[in-house]
């Protein structure tokens, strides 16, 4: 909680300070102008990027397999997208780096290696509740035991009836 008050305070202090530098660089109408670009230029991409995603995760979900990368991918160019619409260079190099398949796609692949995407599908190392009501399953380390079983019942007149083995 503390981090994402820090972020939301540090962040656009950088982005004043970056954008006051550039403005004393190139001047005010062309910061605004650079600004409006990377946005433009952001959406075009984030819609191109976002077709091409979203066609390989249905491409991976039609032969059977789980598109972890591509959904990461996928949440990468939603973010990447809004850091584009956000005015500021620093947002818009992150969102860049969110965009563009030659940088998105390793930096995926790292973060499904470091194991935060484990982390994203627990919900943020909570147990799901699928989790609670099959404790045995072999994510968790459980075991199953199988076996047979002979049921007894009593009857009326206090004789027990016993029944076949079940499976």
């Amino acid at each position: 909680m503390r981090f994402l008050l820090m972020l939301f305070i540090i962040i656009p202090i950088i982005e004043m300070v970056v954008l006051i530098e550039v403005g004393s660089i190139i001047g005010s109408l062309g910061t605004i102008g650079l600004v409006v670009v990377t946005a433009v230029i952001g959406l075009w991409l984030f819609r191109l990027e976002g077709l091409a995603t979203f066609q390989r995760v249905q491409n991976r979900l039609a032969q059977g397999e789980l598109p972890e990368t591509e959904l990461l991918e996928g949440i990468m160019l939603l973010v990447g997208g809004t850091l584009l619409l956000t005015p500021g260079f620093v947002t818009d190099t992150i969102g860049f780096i969110c965009l563009i398949p030659v940088l998105r796609r390793p930096l995926a692949q790292w973060i499904l290696r470091r194991g935060f995407a484990r982390m994203i599908h627990r919900g943020g190392g909570q147990p799901t509740a699928f989790e609670q009501q099959a404790p045995s399953s072999p994510q968790n380390g459980g075991r199953t035991i199988d076996g047979e079983y002979t049921e007894h019942r009593e009857t009326e007149k206090g004789n027990k009836n016993f029944d076949q083995p079940k499976n």
